[in-house]
């Protein structure tokens, strides 16, 4: 029996097909309006059917993903990823943990790219550079990734589906496939409505699964986001195995918890046949406004005692670091865990002294080692 294909769901704020996205509230109410989610009535997962960019690929993806769980990929070239420096990030998965942080700079300021880079350059494997909900209005991802490039990183470039169609998209992709990136984050994006530009208009042509098939036929790495918190939890595990038939090779997680409940999360999506590399996220917090930021995130789950640590600590920043370190060390024990992502809340002004603390936590978690 065929299955049917999948198609929009009109009544999703951003016209998802492969959703639900990871902005549902533990209620199970949408992120952008006090309703149900609207896919939450429906028989979940959403399988991909190859629709739209031509999914032939993935099958061959999701090989070079099992290569790097197994480590049957060490020392052999990546032919499926064009760039350099996306081939440097899958031969270092193959021989231990990638240590990944967020490229903290200012919106549209030129020389704190150098800036940050100073500080992070041989610490971190690889740097996240996305979306910001206080700074919607950025370079674009392709601009960002040659300034960051010739500083000397392994550029990871978020690529979101709110603000431009699929022809742009395309050019997009395209321009950071030439400009050599490590790779690309696919993501459906926030809506509109959240964030710090509320009179601009979402696109949403894609989403960040039908992004994903687009990045892999230009030969760049990708990864995806997953929130395992995020209603229905159950089903997270399975909606990472559509990700990575549609293209996804690494699974990037929002806070989920501790390690434990990380492990069980793994757990879930092996028994539903995923193999990409897991990426968990570890929130760094260097001050009290950070950790109400994090707080504040959707389906975030930080570590029991996380907040109430920082907050009775006497040096914010030192407890910060110490607490993502310590963090970051017991993700890496978990089986299935084959990296990290350091990242978290900076306020205006403190750009490269919180980069300062992510090299240091990148640093003690074996980042920039050979």
């Amino acid at each position: 029996m065929l299955t049917p294909a999948a198609v929009r769901h009109a009544d999703c704020p951003k016209t998802m097909t492969y959703g639900p996205c990871g902005g549902v509230n533990a209620d199970g109410t949408c992120e952008v309006a006090p309703t149900p989610c609207v896919f939450l009535g429906d028989a979940l997962p959403v399988r991909w059917d190859g629709d739209g960019t031509g999914g032939g690929a993935p099958s061959r993806n999701t090989e070079a993903a099992a290569a790097l769980v197994t480590g049957t990929g060490t020392g052999r070239p990546h032919p499926a990823v064009a760039t350099t420096a996306g081939r440097d990030v899958l031969d270092i998965l193959a021989r231990r943990p990638l240590i990944m942080t967020g490229f903290p700079a200012r919106a549209m300021v030129r020389d704190d790219i150098a800036r940050t880079a100073d500080e992070l350059r041989g610490r971190a494997d690889a740097v996240l550079s996305g979306d910001a909900a206080g700074s919607r209005t950025q370079y674009p991802p392709a601009y960002r990734a040659v300034l960051m490039t010739n500083a000397g990183m392994r550029a990871w470039m978020g690529i979101n589906a709110r603000d431009r169609n699929r022809v742009a998209l395309e050019g997009e992709l395209a321009a950071l496939q030439d400009i050599g990136v490590a790779g690309v984050h696919c993501v459906t994006g926030d809506h509109t409505r959240t964030g710090d530009r509320l009179d601009a208009q979402p696109v949403f042509d894609l989403e960040g699964t039908t992004l994903l098939p687009l990045a892999r036929a230009q030969g760049l790495a990708t990864s995806f986001a997953e929130s395992p918190d995020a209603p229905p939890a159950a089903l997270r595990g399975q909606r990472v195995r559509e990700k990575e038939q549609a293209g996804g090779m690494l699974c990037l997680t929002q806070y989920c918890g501790d390690a434990e409940h990380v492990a069980s999360f793994i757990e879930r999506g092996r028994q539903a046949g995923t193999v990409a590399p897991v990426l968990p996220g570890v929130p760094l917090v260097v001050d009290r406004a950070g950790a109400e930021l994090l707080a504040s995130f959707h389906a975030a789950t930080l570590p029991t005692g996380y907040v109430h640590a920082l907050f009775a600590a006497r040096d914010v920043r030192r407890e910060g670091i110490r607490l993502a370190i310590e963090y970051g060390r017991s993700l890496l024990a978990v089986p299935g865990v084959s990296g990290v992502v350091v990242a978290g809340g900076v306020q205006p002004g403190d750009e490269q002294a919180y980069a300062r603390a992510l090299a240091t936590v990148a640093a003690e978690l074996g980042g920039g080692s050979s």
